[in-house]
């Protein structure tokens, strides 16, 4: 019996949009499918009698675009700007600070002139040199990948360079910098010995870099690490070339040259005084840089450097040679604290010898004492004792105050002022005659003399200081020497009570070494002064040579009176009571003067001590050159002039006669007398 199926339950479809409403038949099951696509959710209708669901409306993204498009433009807007600024407003300053951050300006140093003596031979001279340079960053440990590069670098070029560690540090470590200068103007031979430093020092670092890249390859391929840096510690280490200031006769003429600092400037004598001329105009070359080092292709713009121009001077080097060399040993034997000699031409007014004893050698200034570094003959100022009584005989004798044969009765004692006055030695009462006053020396004698230059004493001082401001003391030589004294004299209504009757005998008035031997190239020169001169030309970088201006001439006296004055110095010498004999040349006349004075300590302020000297010229009759020499505080022997500075006096005038072939005149000096017998 078939069994019956039990009845279908029937379940009510999804309605239908719109349609069951006017169909009214109710929905069967499964007759959704067949009208919805296949795979599309059923759509659930409300129930009857439910509330309608409520609908999410989205915001216009309208105004979120119109910001944020607003927010581009103006960010657009700023770099537009921004770029119209470095592009238009600015491109000159930006192209300008590009410009100089990729080009690089060094100065090229001008050549310095030379300085020749008379006869064209270099007593100064450039030679070529290195500067030592270095790339601060090279020694950072970002490329040596060495912590201390710096420290080590400097230990290893601070004994090369004779500098100080610290300050080569100093250099080494310059922040945001790729050059520095470790040291000027080093000889070749210095650069050499960092070069092949620096060689040895690379190929060990490139050995320590293979070992150590081999010892990492082998340790199993993993993670082994080269730690050789491959970087010598002095690769950062240069050169320019520059130029080395040099003088090849050592410590010769060195008080006149002077010497060159550091920066390659005159820092005293010629080199300071005429600077300008020597050192030229420097020039400078501009181009690429890429890391600190020149771009070889690129462009590069060059200002050439001017050379310096040639000076030539008035000194004869054999001749300052023979000076130097007798006043030095000298002053050793006399254990004296200076000396210098001075040589010069009485008809020109040119220095031809210029000495100072002790001296110092300008190519190493480490080992010069810096009380000799100066030129002691024109800055050294003192009181030049008998030397000084020509200018007060002069005087006399062109105020026609007395004649050569005038009677003097000497004392041994004067009374004037407030002091007693005496010669060097205690003697009896001397007749001498003015000449025998100037022969002997006599401080006394030349007391008397030089009173009769006015009615009053007042009177003769005023004389007497226009007769000296004539022969150049208290005024400049003429050579506008750096440094040179004018030395002291005071105006005659302030010369104290003593000073009076001293300064007629050379005490209680100052000079130097070139006013000295000028007084006595005035005599040689018939009583016109000339002017010293130092400098006898230029030679320009043209090649034109330019000599120097003629010197300035004026007469102190006359012809006839600086002839007598002559004839008066030769019986310094030549007679047997004088007090130059040791300063005699055989063969020719000489007119000589010695001087012994009282010397002003410059520690103490005080008398202590004497200053020797010599003055005179050659042949007599017939004046070519002058020579004067002095030393100060000798202590050992004898420490009159005519004893320890007659000899130097003979000493180079002789050299000097025979260099310059100055013949003997062959003529016979006048005798004139030098005492007198008392009733005459």
């Amino acid at each position: 019996m078939p069994s019956k199926e039990p009845p279908r339950r029937r379940v009510p479809g999804p309605a239908r949009s719109g349609g069951s409403a006017r169909s009214g038949s109710p929905a069967r099951s499964g007759g959704a499918g067949r009208n919805r696509p296949a795979g599309r959710p059923p759509v659930r209708r409300p129930r009857a009698g439910a509330p309608a669901p409520q609908r999410i409306r989205l915001g216009s993204p309208r105004p979120r675009l119109r910001l944020v498009s607003l927010a581009l433009t103006l960010v657009m807007l700023v770099f537009v700007v921004r770029l119209l600024q470095v592009q238009a407003v600015d491109a000159s300053a930006y192209a300008a600070k590009a410009e100089k951050s990729r080009y690089l300006s060094h100065t090229i140093d001008a050549e310095r002139g030379e300085i020749t003596d008379r006869s064209g031979i270099a007593l100064a001279t450039s030679v070529d040199a290195y500067d030592i340079t270095a790339d601060p960053y090279m020694f950072t440990r970002e490329f040596s990948k060495i912590s201390d590069a710096p420290e080590k670098a400097a230990a290893l070029l601070a004994p090369i360079l004779g500098a100080e560690t610290r300050t080569l540090v100093k250099r080494l470590r310059t922040p945001k910098s790729r050059y520095t200068v470790l040291a000027h103007r080093q000889t070749p031979q210095v650069w050499n010995q960092i070069k092949d430093l620096k060689s040895v020092l690379a190929q060990k670092a490139s050995k320590e870099q293979q070992e150590s890249e081999k010892a990492a390859a082998e340790d199993d391929g993993a993670t082994g690490t080269a730690s050789g840096t491959g970087v010598s510690v002095l690769a950062g280490v240069f050169q320019e070339t520059s130029s080395k200031r040099v003088y090849p006769n050592g410590d010769l003429a060195a008080g006149i040259l002077g010497y060159v600092n550091a920066a390659g400037h005159g820092a005293g004598g010629v080199e300071s005084m005429l600077d300008k001329a020597l050192a030229g105009e420097d020039g400078e070359v501009t181009y690429a840089q890429s890391g600190g080092r020149r771009v070889p292709t690129a462009s590069s713009r060059e200002k050439p450097a001017v050379p310096g121009s040639d000076i030539e001077l008035t000194i004869d080097r054999d001749i300052q040679w023979a000076a130097q060399q007798a006043i030095s040993e000298q002053v050793r034997a006399s254990k004296a604290d200076r000396g210098y000699v001075m040589v010069q031409n009485t008809r020109t007014g040119e220095v031809l010898a210029m000495a100072n004893a002790p001296g110092f050698d300008p190519n190493d200034l480490s080992q010069a004492d810096t009380a000799a570094m100066g030129n002691a003959a024109l800055q050294d100022v003192y009181e030049p004792g008998s030397t000084s009584k020509v200018m007060s005989m002069a005087a006399v004798l062109e105020e026609k105050a007395a004649t050569p044969d005038t009677h003097v009765v000497v004392p041994n004692r004067l009374h004037r002022g407030d002091r007693l006055f005496k010669d060097d030695i205690d003697h009896p009462t001397w007749y001498l005659t003015l000449n025998g006053v100037l022969a002997k020396s006599s401080n006394i004698g030349t007391i008397l003399a030089t009173g009769q230059l006015g009615r009053t004493q007042p009177e003769a001082n005023k004389v007497l200081h226009a007769y000296l401001t004539k022969f150049g003391i208290g005024r400049p030589s003429g050579l506008n020497y750096p440094g040179e004294t004018q030395g002291i004299l005071a105006k005659p209504e302030d010369w104290s009570t003593s000073q009076q009757y001293t300064i007629p005998f050379g005490q209680g008035l100052s000079l130097n070494a070139m006013q000295a031997a000028s007084v006595y190239s005035t005599i040689a020169n018939g009583g016109v002064r000339i002017e010293p001169t130092l400098i006898r030309g230029t030679t320009g970088p043209d090649g034109r040579f330019t000599p120097a201006p003629a010197p300035r001439k004026t007469r102190v006296v006359s012809e006839r009176t600086a002839k007598t004055v002559a004839t008066m110095l030769e019986s310094v010498v030549g007679n047997e009571e004088g007090t130059g004999t040791k300063a005699r040349i055989p063969g020719y006349r000489v007119a000589g003067k010695t001087g012994t004075a009282n010397r002003v300590d410059p520690d103490l302020g005080r008398y202590k001590g004497y200053t020797a000297s010599f003055a005179g010229f050659a042949p007599a009759d017939d004046p070519q050159i002058t020579v004067y020499c002095a030393i100060q505080n000798p202590t050992k022997g004898s420490y009159f002039g005519g004893q320890i500075c007659g000899p130097i006096y003979k000493k180079v005038m002789e050299f000097a006669l025979k260099t310059l072939q100055v013949e003997p005149t062959g003529s016979k000096p006048a005798s004139l007398p030098v005492t007198f017998k008392p009733g005459e």
